[in-house]
């Protein structure tokens, strides 16, 4: 298929967007053949069907690297009492927070935990997103964990989307080894990342790096055992307080640090020597009102990508807009427009291992998506409003 008379922001080279004004697109084999100004299309290209896209904005389909899709019931209690003054970290030690998604999430049927997923899952494509990544994390035991990584593979079979996943039983402590941390990672969590991987159910490993839940020296045992498995790394660190999970993504070559609230100008430039993506997340920072920004000039300084992503979960960050997640990270975080767009889509790749997507090149998948804008700023500075026109995924309308 012929894509033409669109405006083409690829976020590819380094040209402001990657901008091809009044360009084309052409698909083959589910790949981008050749992109272009609409004057210079090969000939071969013109043999094939052609779409006049009437002046609208293309971009490459939109990628959210950080989310919590699957999960049982909901936390708008919580969310009141937050709003009453009452801590995260509060409500978290009186066994609120993650642990009570965790008692929700154990009781819920694999379908039931699929039917709910879905629901939020079709809200991000219906903004365009070609690609996803889902974590587990709110089981803290082997049946349920390998349950939730089980339905985010099922997620891709019901939707035409690809599902990345990733393993979160480092996330927190389960009740029933409150106090016995060490012992929940050595006999939960590394063997049932060995069971995970086993069956083929999980493309990287992620853990929680906070005082409420656990240290360096711990995560470090986690990510020795992934790396035994061949699985890359990534980890939440730095969002309520400073533990140097960062450092220590680094020094193990994380594909990604996320949060990042409470980081330096130094875990800035060791994440820019490993080559680690900043992912931030706006949604949790709103939601839970924080006020500690993450250094974004720092990994300007350091060239340090930064993606984007919801965070999508039931609790600090239950968002599942992955434009307004741009808009929060402009209006926030002070990212640029330019640096948000390519937030979702290149760096958002790049954050997930991923180097065949997020720019509109040769040779990369056809994920698409088709706006009713002629501006790509338009797409972080709308607030509640979706431009979506097409998506295209491998290729196919």
């Amino acid at each position: 298929m012929l894509l033409t008379n669109c405006h083409v922001a690829s976020l590819h080279g380094d040209t402001p967007y990657g901008a091809i004004q009044t360009g084309a697109i052409w698909m083959r084999d589910a790949k981008i053949a050749w992109v272009g100004a609409k004057g210079d299309i090969p000939t071969a290209a013109r043999e094939d069907a052609s779409v006049d896209l009437e002046g609208r904005l293309v971009t490459p389909g939109l990628i959210d690297c950080h989310t919590h899709l699957v999960f049982g019931g909901d936390r708008a209690d919580e969310f009141e009492k937050r709003l009453n003054g009452v801590s995260y970290e509060e409500i978290a030690r009186a066994g609120g927070g993650i642990l009570s998604t965790l008692t929700a999430t154990r009781q819920a049927s694999e379908d039931a935990l699929l039917q709910g997923a879905l629901t939020r899952l079709d809200a991000l494509i219906g903004e365009g997103v070609t690609t996803v990544e889902v974590k587990s994390g709110y089981g803290l035991e082997a049946d349920t964990e390998l349950r939730m990584l089980r339905v985010a593979r099922r997620l891709a079979k019901h939707r035409d989307i690809d599902v990345q996943t990733t393993y979160l039983a480092a996330h927190a402590v389960p009740p029933e080894y409150a106090g016995q941390a060490v012992a929940y990672l050595d006999e939960i969590v590394i063997p049932t990342m060995r069971l995970a991987a086993q069956d083929g159910l999980v493309d990287a490993v992620d853990g929680f790096c906070e005082g409420i839940a656990f240290s360096t020296a711990q995560i470090a045992r986690v990510f020795d055992a992934a790396k035994a498995l061949n699985l890359p790394v990534k980890l939440h660190a730095e969002q309520l307080s400073h533990q140097g999970g960062t450092a220590l993504a680094a020094q193990q070559g994380a594909l990604s640090v996320d949060h990042l609230e409470y980081a330096t100008a130094a875990d800035a430039k060791a994440m820019s020597q490993a080559g680690s993506v900043a992912v931030l997340l706006p949604g949790a920072f709103y939601t839970l009102r924080e006020t500690q920004m993450p250094p974004v000039q720092a990994f300007r300084d350091h060239d340090v990508p930064m993606a984007l992503a919801t965070d999508c979960n039931p609790g600090s960050s239950p968002l599942a807009s992955l434009l307004l997640a741009m808009n929060m990270g402009c209006t926030l975080f002070r990212m640029t427009p330019e640096e948000a767009l390519a937030g979702v889509t290149r760096h958002a790749a790049r954050a997930l291992g991923l180097s065949d997507r997020g720019e509109i090149a040769p040779g990369q998948r056809a994920d698409l998506a088709v706006w009713d804008v002629q501006k790509p700023a338009e797409l972080a500075y709308r607030i509640g409003f979706n431009p979506l026109y097409k998506r295209i995924k491998g290729g196919v309308v």
